[in-house]
């Protein structure tokens, strides 16, 4: 018996320490998640955004200042390292700028992340949104709403852009019921034929309806490009 004690002891030379413990030793459980906890951080990060990420509608971080990518445009030159090309809208100052990043260079992500709030109403040069449940308002200025204002209805819900837990930008549905207030009235026929003509909308938006469209009626518009999609 003495034998196999010190065979045990020179293959496991941990083992009398480790069942010295009467609480690890009587409860297996505890033993295999204390090792766990001493290792688990070990375990390298797999993934890294790079410039071979890069694609439209990319969220980076550059100089400090969150951008999303416009445009990109990877480039292999027959002399010379490749690289990215990129066009980017900096969130903050509304700026677009041209970078360019070395194929295969580590960049920074920007942690922005999106919550729903409903767009309530104008106070001055300011749009203000709401969360429904907290009943926390956030505002924006005009120039940070843009064009995006003549699709922006109250009671319409968006996605704002959170960078830093600030409000940096906000997102429209992708389509939007809105009303004609103003446009040539329709001519019997003009169902069977093509063409278009301006018409005027609730929002003060300006979009090129077909010709049967009249006054009064509700209209699916995308925000995107701003074209009339169908009849409401």
């Amino acid at each position: 018996m003495a034998g196999l004690t010190n065979l045990k002891l020179s293959l496991f030379p941990n083992s009398c320490s480790l069942s010295s413990s009467s609480s690890l030793s009587s409860n297996p459980f505890l033993l295999s998640t204390s090792i766990f906890r001493r290792t688990s951080h070990s375990f390298p990060k797999i993934f890294a955004f790079s410039s071979n990420d890069i694609k439209v509608g990319s969220n980076i971080e550059v100089d400090g200042s969150p951008c999303k990518v416009i445009e990109f445009l990877h480039v292999k030159p027959g002399k010379g390292a490749a690289f990215v090309r990129t066009t980017l809208r900096n969130y903050v100052t509304g700026n677009s700028v041209e970078k360019t990043f070395r194929a295969g260079s580590k960049i920074e992500e920007a942690n922005i992340y999106k919550e729903t709030k409903q767009f309530t109403y104008k106070d001055g040069a300011q749009y203000v949104f709401m969360d429904l449940t907290s009943y926390e308002e956030y505002r924006l200025n005009e120039k940070d709403v843009g064009d995006k204002a003549k699709f922006l209805k109250e009671g319409m819900d968006c996605n704002l852009l959170f960078w830093n837990g600030k409000v940096i930008d906000f997102e429209l549905p992708i389509t939007v019921k809105l009303t004609v207030v103003d446009v040539d009235p329709g001519v019997k026929g003009d169902t069977a034929q093509g063409g278009s003509k301006p018409a005027t909308l609730d929002t003060g938006a300006i979009v090129s309806v077909p010709l049967f469209i009249n006054r009064g009626e509700e209209i699916m518009v995308d925000t995107r490009n701003g074209q009339y999609m169908s009849r409401a």
